[in-house]
């Protein structure tokens, strides 16, 4: 890592989880424990964790599951196609789906996901992000719920990478 940039701190760990509090206020009124909560995996693990935790806090236990889908692979830019490497492991059958995921941006990936929830017999699919970058192009279907409205910039930190590295950062930062 000696040629990559040192990440500048967009948003401190704390404002990081005052973020995943009040989206789970806002989630756990619509929400059960009959509810599959899906991360989108890798990156969205992090906020998974911390955001089905703040849920528990306010009595809502949902079922956990995950969707390893990839579409950046250890590039900065899409490749422009989604790969599934593992779909739900559980029934979502009848079964309201509310789908995780750290950033959007081209929304592929979670296009793909309500897609796959969808084909699996989902009642109902939701949809929450922690950051939502700018985009010039129209993207379908827009999250449900949105934590903070990032900037254009290339971030790390908080589940998100650079190359596979620098995840574990506990504030979301920027790397440019």
């Amino acid at each position: 890592m000696a040629d990559t940039p040192k990440p500048t701190v967009l948003l401190p760990e704390a404002e990081v989880q005052r973020i995943v509090a009040e989206l789970a206020a806002r989630i756990a009124p619509v929400t059960d424990d009959e509810t599959v909560a899906a991360v989108l995996l890798t990156g969205g693990l992090w906020f998974a964790a911390d955001l089905t935790r703040a849920l528990s806090r306010l009595g809502r236990n949902v079922r956990f599951d995950a969707l390893w889908l990839a579409s950046y692979g250890d590039e900065k830019e899409s490749r422009g196609r989604i790969d599934v490497y593992a779909p739900f492991q559980r029934p979502i059958a009848g079964r309201r789906v509310l789908i995780i995921d750290d950033v959007f941006d081209t929304g592929l990936s979670l296009a793909e996901a309500v897609r796959i929830a969808r084909e699996g017999g989902a009642s109902d699919v939701l949809t929450v992000v922690f950051a939502r970058k700018p985009w010039p192009l129209p993207r379908a279907p827009e999250p449900d719920f949105v934590g903070w409205e990032a900037p254009n910039r290339f971030l790390v930190g908080y589940g998100l990478d650079h190359a596979g590295t620098l995840r574990g950062l506990p504030d979301v930062c920027a790397l440019d």
